[in-house]
């Protein structure tokens, strides 16, 4: 109860009901204004449209009806948990059209999992998603392809249209555009600026000129020329360019696709193109980089104003303040170091320093639109992503009587409000004013009255409250912790019980609690085992329950004991455990009725839940059977990507209720449904960790789970926990994304908050923002820490209007564009099509591309694939994340792979999505080369720079390091140096290096020092360290290594380079 703004009863408590959920008994934020209920698409405004997706057929809002309740899964609606009941059929989703006239069931190959769709609208603003490209029918001399008819485009029946009435109820995806040819002129532009084209080229240009060919090098001194740092813009005058320099040259030929090649195939020496004239590559078991086909006489487009960029192009960028990449023509567009977030200019270096960090809350662009209108031409997503309870080195914590907070709209003062005078404050949010507590105007850091400018909360827009006691319902709980274990025949022969137990006994002083903390387990196969520990005994005291199907607490007490009191009796319990199931024969799991007695048994306080699942619960409440065909892995049926049944949701509801929240380890060797039973955690604030394959025996995985496990132990963690997102007056939230549930418009239900937890939400622009300099987000979390203290904190972000298109691109955030479009993704895939997502990602990059370039008002011929400096990496983002688990075809995914990687798509931190989908390569075989930094310890340490993801940046005479975010791999070469081998990774010869490599022993040595200190560099950016795997180039397991090399071909996808050719024929 962050909020307090009940009607008190006359027993003095104000009493709430939640979609059906007494909240009497429990402390949650109370939303200010009335609870809204489910809003249907008809009733939307129509700003909301540019949020919505482009799709070949119409794709209604996946609705699972139960019991005559409608449940959305984007923005869920006001539930009462005791009405659900079984799901039935969803009879919304139309079968996928047929060919229509305007499209050709004959597409090449090489386009099989791309979209040929093209864009358009219609006077309601959404989408044409039918307006297919004319099929490539026809081939020249050159084996180029061109359209049958170039000329027309066609639209088909309205049949295949976005419902206007279901717009907001749709898969939310990208934001709409107006394809249009029409083109507003800018003030400052003359007419006949538009009419200007790059001359004919008039000569040859001089050999000095010439760009080099590329060479493979033979070690990674030569990586400069083999991988040369992208150049960077520069503006030149025209009086001092020379006059050679105003020709473009002839057009450098675009690679075409060519439908006799066919590219299903791995990609291969020389199947692309002839290697450069120079290239010497002996003994290389890699091909020669497969790049964008350059001829030989292309030197010349290397000018000094910006390579490939014609008079043209240079003069609009400096007649809009700005740079732009022709894609095309930089092969190597990755930077060499971390793409930093982009920086937010308020006009005011006090406020820039006071805005809350990156860190923790991002927006997909740095400058609000002053309109929808104006976002919908800038065809970008708007939205932010949120880190609430992220690690901290620093945090005000204050403790006061009163917290200062709007009367209006309950915003917590911040460093952005407006003081009308020492008495007065102007809320940044509504705008009302308010009376300023005399209290506030007392510093206590100099311990004077006068100034509350001095005060901590208008200092930082990260801080911390220590909450009075009208912010409780009830008195903080004590932390409870519950653990069942799985003790099926498949979870016995995997051997994590004695991998769990062993690292439990070693945390167990660890775990967050104060002396109230409370601990217990639970056991089950087809039966569950209690185990009770009461004051006397010597050892635990098992009791067992046959009947799954109505389950009871065999005792009310002693089930859950005090953590400190009894810590012999646990300390016995976790050594007995592994022996006691050791002989076990018993196949089947009852998870769904371990939960429910979970629930019947921490209810009065509410608390943590840690199930460890590592069979296919099979019998009792919840029960599944196997779906999953191992010859459908490659394309995943939406089906099988939703729950098989409604068990775990409802169960998550009515935990969330309690403020009970379930946490899933999932240590598998076969599959066990992820799609169902993960709804146990989705949807009351827990979170999902798999293990697939695990086996004792198999030390890379067991490390991988021994350290995770220590994380989670370990971590800070908060109770009874509600969160709050508020927007300045014209903005409003509406869909949130993450492991939770929505109570309210705005009040998500967190039961347990977690540092590694992230969150996503999408914005709409309501009202015209051109009277406003600036916005301000603001997010306000309750909790309960483990020491039973009540704290609220709060993070501010203030961001600046932007009211030209020109403005607003250039503020764009790419890396928080694609957090966001995945999370979008994932929901466009389950209630959709795994297709239908895909193609949203493409429609979402040729939207962006095609709003720049219409901005530049540059006409089709000989513009290339431009982008703006903030946006050159979202198509590799884009083709990246086409090729992650989670979106991927044609490759076996396995079935519960794939929902984990959508679950962390949804619900983790945006650095540790960004290593996900695009990782970082590193040359790490002569570090005593590279660039040092310093880290915390104000140590020199080796900074190699990053490579592209691509078998062309490998070499057999060197050591390669990709940090993927949850494991780090390094591949080493063949014919790396003995002297690497020896001092380094401390082994003799290469053939020494063993498949259980996972670790780098520490030697007394700079070679080792310097890989060892880098590895460290890496992991301190990281919440703990991550496991490390040492293969060599031949080693059956380096497949994990290189199917990460994303920028190449790959099945059943293009490489990166083949990716911007079809976005070149996409972006008009």
């Amino acid at each position: 109860m962050a909020e307090p703004n009940g009607t008190r009863t006359s027993q003095g408590k104000p009493q709430y009901q939640f979609n059906g959920i007494n909240s009497h008994n429990s402390s949650r934020e109370v939303s200010p204004l009335p609870r809204v209920g489910y809003t249907p698409g008809s009733q939307l405004p129509p700003h909301m449209a540019p949020q919505l997706p482009p799709n070949r057929a119409a794709m209604p809002a996946l609705t699972q009806k139960i019991s005559g309740l409608d449940i959305s899964e984007p923005s869920t609606p006001s539930i009462s948990p005791s009405k659900f009941g079984k799901s039935t059929t969803n009879t919304g989703v139309p079968e996928k059209a047929a060919f229509s006239e305007h499209s050709s069931p004959v597409v090449p190959n090489c386009l099989e999992n791309v979209p040929l769709n093209d864009i358009g609208t219609y006077p309601g603003g959404q989408y044409f998603d039918n307006l297919v490209q004319a099929p490539v029918s026809q081939y020249d001399a050159q084996n180029r392809a061109f359209p049958a008819s170039s000329s027309v485009k066609q639209t088909s029946s309205t049949s295949n249209l976005f419902p206007q009435a279901q717009a907001s109820q749709s898969a939310q995806f990208s934001t709409s555009i107006q394809a249009t040819s029409a083109y507003t002129q800018p003030a400052g532009v003359s007419s006949a600026s538009q009419s200007v084209f790059p001359p004919r080229p008039t000569a040859q240009p001089p050999s000095s000129q010439m760009r080099p060919n590329y060479a493979a090098p033979t070690g990674l001194r030569n990586l400069p020329q083999r991988y040369p740092t992208p150049l960077q813009p520069q503006s030149v005058n025209a009086a001092q360019r020379p006059q050679q320099q105003f020709n473009t040259g002839p057009q450098v030929p675009t690679q075409r696709f060519n439908p006799q090649i066919n590219y299903n195939l791995p990609p291969a020496m020389g199947q692309n193109q002839p290697p450069p004239a120079n290239a010497t590559n002996s003994g290389s078991r890699y091909p020669i980089a497969v790049g964008p086909q350059q001829p030989r006489h292309v030197g010349f487009l290397n000018q000094p104003n910006h390579p490939a960029q014609g008079v043209v192009q240079s003069g609009f960028s400096r007649i809009w303040g700005g740079e732009n990449y022709d894609l095309l023509q930089i092969p190597n567009i990755l930077p060499p170091a971390q793409v930093h977030p982009p920086n937010i200019n308020l006009g005011q270096e006090q406020l820039n320093q006071a805005n809350c960090s990156n860190e923790i809350f991002r927006c997909t662009v740095t400058k609000i639109p002053d309109s929808a209108s104006l976002l919908q031409k800038s065809r970008l997503p708007l939205g932010l992503l949120i880190h609430p309870f992220k690690d901290l080195n620093y945090l005000p914590v204050i403790q006061c009587n009163v917290i200062v907070r709007c009367r209006a709209c309950r915003t917590y003062i911040n460093p952005f409000v407006h003081f009308v005078d020492a008495k007065r404050w102007k809320c940044n949010l509504c705008f009302r004013v308010n009376e300023l507590p005399e209290e506030f105007q007392f510093d206590p850091v100099s311990k004077t009255y006068g100034d509350p400018t001095r005060r901590p909360e208008v200092k930082s827009s990260t801080i911390e409250y220590i909450a009075p006691a009208e912010y409780m319902l009830r008195p903080p709980q004590p932390a409870v912790y519950l653990f069942l274990l799985d003790v099926s025949r498949l979870a016995i022969e995997s051997g994590y019980l004695e991998v769990l137990c062993h690292t439990l006994l070693e945390e167990l002083q660890n775990i967050p609690g104060d002396a109230r903390a409370q601990i217990g387990f639970i056991a089950y196969d087809s039966n569950l085992h209690f185990f009770s520990m009461a004051e006397g005994l010597n050892q635990p005291h098992e009791m067992t329950i046959l009947d799954i199907d109505d389950v009871f607490l065999p005792t009310p007490d002693n089930l859950l004991v005090n953590l400190r009191d009894r810590r012999e009796l646990l300390e016995d319990l976790l050594k007995l455990l592994p022996k006691r199931f050791a002989n076990t024969f018993d196949e089947n799991s009852a998870l769904g009725a371990a939960l429910q007695i979970a629930h019947k048994l921490m209810g009065p306080t509410g608390g943590r839940v840690t199930a460890f699942q590592a069979a296919l619960p099979n019998v009792g409440p919840g029960a599944v059977t196997s779906r999953e065909d191992p010859n459908q892995r490659s394309t995943a049926e939406t089906l099988l990507l939703n729950p098989v049944n409604d068990f775990y949701k409802r169960l998550a509801l009515e935990c969330s209720g309690q403020q009970i929240a379930v946490d899933l380890f999932v240590v598998n060797s076969q599959y066990v449904d992820l799609a169902t039973i993960s709804g146990i955690s989705r949807f009351s604030g827990g979170s999902v960790h798999h293990f697939p394959l695990f086996k004792s025996n198999r030390p890379l995985v067991v490390d991988m789970f021994q350290r995770e496990l220590r994380r989670y132990l370990t971590r800070k963690i908060g109770f009874e926990a509600v969160m709050r997102v508020r927007c300045t007056r014209g903005l409003a939230m509406h869909t949130f994304h993450g492991n939770l549930f929505v109570r309210s418009t705005d009040l998500l239900s967190l039961p347990n908050i977690n540092p590694d937890a992230g969150f996503g939400m999408q914005v709409s622009i309501d009202e015209s923002l051109t009277d406003y300099q600036s916005v301000c987000f603001q997010a306000a979390l309750l909790y309960t820490t483990s020491k039973g203290e009540r704290r609220i904190r709060v993070h501010t972000l203030c961001l600046p209007i932007a009211n030209t298109l020109h403005d607003v691109i250039h503020s764009a955030d790419q890396q928080c564009i694609i957090g966001l479009l995945g999370k979008m993704a994932v929901d466009r895939s389950t209630q959709a099509s795994l297709s239908d997502a895909r193609e949203a990602f493409i429609n979402a990059v040729v939207d962006v591309l095609s709003a720049y370039k219409l901005s530049l008002n540059i006409g089709t011929a000989g513009s290339g694939l431009l982008a703006p400096e903030c946006l050159k990496l979202l198509p590799l983002y884009i083709a990246a994340i086409l090729k992650h688990p989670a979106f991927r075809i044609g490759i076996s995914t396995r079935l519960d792979d794939r929902v984990k990687a959508m679950i962390d798509m949804k619900a983790k931190p945006l650095p540790f999505l960004i290593q996900q989908i695009y990782p970082d390569l590193y040359p790490v075989h002569n570090l005593e080369l590279q660039e040092v930094v310093m880290n915390s310890e104000e140590e020199s340490v080796p900074l190699p720079p990053r490579l592209q993801l691509s078998a062309r940046c490998l070499e057999n005479k060197g050591a390669f390091l990709m940090d993927c975010g949850d494991q780090m791999i390094i591949l080493v070469g063949p014919n790396v140096s003995k002297d690497f081998l020896n001092q380094a990774l401390g082994v003799p010869d290469y053939s020494s290096i063993s498949e259980t490599m996972v670790e780098i022993p520490v030697l007394d040595n700079v070679p080792n020092k310097r890989l060892l200190q880098f590895i460290t560099y890496l992991n301190d950016a990281k919440p703990y360290a991550v496991t490390l795997q040492v293969l060599r180039e031949n080693s059956p397991s380096r497949g994990v290594f290189l199917e990460k090399l994303i920028e190449d071909r790959l099945e059943n996808s293009l490489s990166y380079h083949e990716f911007l050719q079809h976005l070149k024929t996409q972006v008009k």
